[in-house]
């Protein structure tokens, strides 16, 4: 099948050598989003402010995509402290749905440019 590199302005450029998104047939897998602003490419201030603005990059490339979050089947989740998992969940809530997503919560070390949290996705268009 062929891949389809999906790309909006609604969520930040790529930093490095990889597609905001790619589809293959009816799935878009989404690359990880950090609390970068779209519009400045600066981190926002803040474990809130950053959970909010992640979900508002995957939301972004999920439209782009011709779908949206309800349609994510796999969540990852990346923390630099895995005390700030309520928060995520406290936020996710106001995205998410049930049925909700299959998800994975992993404490890191480390993120680009600082950041103290990171989600990828996986999300499913067909029928």
């Amino acid at each position: 099948m062929a891949k389809t590199i999906i790309a909006t302005p609604h969520a930040p450029t790529a930093i490095g050598t990889y597609s905001q998104a790619v589809r293959v047939g009816d799935t878009i897998y989404m690359s990880g989003q950090i609390g970068l602003d779209p519009a400045t490419m600066q981190m926002v201030d803040g474990i809130d402010a950053q959970i909010v603005r992640v979900f508002e990059n995957l939301k972004a490339v999920a439209e782009a995509a011709g779908g949206s979050l309800a349609d994510v089947v796999k969540l990852n989740v990346f923390l630099t402290d895995l005390a700030n998992f309520a928060r995520v969940n406290e936020t996710m809530a106001k995205y998410f749905s049930q049925p909700y997503p299959a998800r994975a919560a992993v404490g890191v070390k480390e993120l680009p440019r600082g950041a103290l949290v990171e989600a990828d996705a996986v999300m499913h268009l067909g029928k």
